[in-house]
């Protein structure tokens, strides 16, 4: 394969209605590129004034996806890990929040030279620097960008000016735009209607934009004379006009229907990329995994935002990754900790193979969760609980094995007789909420012998971090002495990192963020082994 001699440019745009998947899309043509040979790099630009979703409710952005770097970042940056082997930085993520913030402290320091600063060329020129940045860093031979929101909305306008100059500034042959359109079925028509795609392109072409690509979502296949409709009337050829159709099993699907309508040979033919076909046969294996598997389960995600997809992406993900390790499909229940609160446990928990405590922040369904962890540890049901499923662990035990009555947590309760977890040092003089937590990807020791150590095969490990409060250490020996061990702790014994309940099927917790180093390709070893064990469970109760 010959490389580009000039990094080349995907542009990933979005129309109609927000939602429409622009981030899978980018992280499949990402997969797709990689797999002919090349060094793909994607960024998120998103239009909302938040320097960064850090601060943000799920309720109204999902979750926050976490980067070794330590940025807080949008959940489609999660899409890019799992999909390709990119590592992403602070770099790959840009708010117009944090744009407008640097331009204000690049005018108050007189960087502009008394200049009027405007939209253009100062804000315009500040996104094209990160589309730069991103290339320099990381010698990428494609770089893709996603422009988040949808075409139309004001406070996107700044983004689309700013790639209109820079595909102008690189030229034709370096720089592609993909248009992520909606192609609704109208029931009482009884067909599919091309228009909403019309007028999206042509709202793209009024700011100055001519996609080159389209990508059709559509819940039903898109026949030849919709998509000779499309092409004339949004002036594409008619094979670049794509079918993406709602997936049946899984999102995994994407970038092999994207190469059945040979998308990433449409790609290498606008910008001149002399490579081999694409070996898919890495994600043809993943998805036999998903549709036919050998083994079944099913697992208890036990939070307060289980009505929301888009709050636990990243740990439905690697649950999935850790049936796909263990060939095992895996149904995941929802189960609400609020319920089990009103209820008691066994109801909602009964019949499931294991039980997973999700992070999460804010004193509601705390009680729920700590009666979910309470059963699994006297049920000897698989649990595995992440960052605040660890405290979650730890309150339990201390109040029910250790009779520490009133054990808590203090960011729930600050006047608990036992505080078994409670705020950092570091942090009790921080009073700014945006990126002050601990943050990104930080060293774990593994205690040899451990059920830790045996999972990753190793007695030192990275993992991304995002919380305020820890163990108590001053609680540690009762712990121990009681049966608990603490199996990963920071390399100078100063926090807790990881616990573990030894004559236990699987009782393990972390203090980090697994999910968030997990792909479909390469599955996390603790959700591998939380898989593994939960399906052991059911099996045994069905024989």
């Amino acid at each position: 394969m010959n490389k580009p001699e000039k990094t080349k440019y995907i542009f990933v745009t979005g129309g109609v209605v927000s939602s429409l998947g622009k981030g899978l899309t980018a992280a499949s043509i990402g997969a797709l590129l990689e797999r002919r040979g090349l060094k793909v790099a994607l960024q998120k630009f998103d239009p909302y004034l938040n320097v960064d979703p850090g601060t943000m409710s799920p309720f109204q952005h999902g979750e926050v996806y976490v980067l070794d770097d330590g940025a807080e970042t949008d959940l489609d940056l999660g899409h890019y890990e799992r999909f390709t082997h990119c590592k992403l930085t602070r770099l790959n993520n840009l708010t117009s929040g944090r744009v407008y913030l640097t331009v204000i402290e690049n005018e108050r320091a007189g960087k502009y030279l008394g200049k009027t600063v405007q939209v253009i060329p100062h804000v315009t020129e500040e996104i094209q620097k990160r589309i730069r940045d991103v290339a320099a860093e990381t010698r990428a031979d494609v770089v893709i960008t996603e422009i988040g929101g949808t075409t139309g909305d004001i406070e996107g306008l700044p983004f689309l000016e700013a790639i209109r100059e820079f595909a102008l500034e690189v030229g034709a042959s370096n720089a592609l735009f993909v248009h992520v359109t909606y192609v609704p079925y109208i029931r009482a028509a009884g067909e599919l209607k091309t228009k909403p795609t019309q007028q999206s392109v042509a709202k793209l072409r009024e700011i100055g934009i001519t996609p080159q690509v389209l990508v059709c979502r559509c819940d039903r296949p898109l026949e030849k004379d919709l998509r000779q409709k499309i092409s004339l009337f949004c002036n594409v050829p008619v094979e670049a006009v794509i079918e993406e159709k709602d997936v049946d099993h899984s999102i995994y699907e994407v970038p092999l229907m994207l190469q059945r309508e040979r998308v990433d040979e449409l790609i290498c033919h606008y910008l001149g990329l002399a490579t081999p076909p694409a070996d898919m046969s890495v994600w043809q294996e993943i998805i036999r995994k998903l549709i036919a598997p050998q083994h079944r389960t099913r697992i208890g995600v036990v939070g307060k935002y289980i009505d929301l997809q888009d709050a636990y992406k990243s740990v439905y993900e690697a649950i999935i990754h850790g049936g796909i390790a263990n060939d095992c499909g895996v149904e995941i229940v929802k189960v609400d900790a609020e319920q089990i609160e009103k209820e008691g446990p066994a109801g909602s928990l009964q019949g499931l193979g294991g039980i997973l405590v999700p992070g999460g922040f804010g004193e509601r369904g705390i009680e729920g969760k700590i009666l979910a962890a309470q059963y699994a540890r006297e049920n000897k049901l698989p649990y595995l609980g992440l960052c605040l499923g660890l405290q979650i662990a730890v309150i339990e035990f201390a109040r029910h094995a250790l009779n520490l009555e009133g054990a808590h947590s203090q960011e729930f309760d600050p006047a608990t007789p036992h505080p078994v977890v409670d705020l950092q040092e570091e942090q009790k003089k921080i009073t700014q909420m945006g990126g002050t937590m601990r943050l990104g990807l930080q060293p774990t020791q593994l205690k040899p012998g451990s059920q830790a150590a045996w999972l990753y095969g190793a007695f030192l490990i990275q993992e991304r971090h995002r919380h305020r409060y820890e163990v108590n250490v001053a609680y540690k020996r009762q712990f121990e002495e009681a049966g608990l061990v603490f199996s990963g702790t920071t390399p100078d014994d100063r926090f807790m990192e990881i616990l573990e309940l030894p004559g236990h099927p699987f009782y393990l917790a972390c203090q980090f963020h697994p999910e968030f180093l997990s792909k479909p390709h390469q599955p996390h070893p603790l959700f591998s082994g939380f898989i593994a064990a939960a399906h052991a469970r059911l099996y045994k109760k069905s024989k």
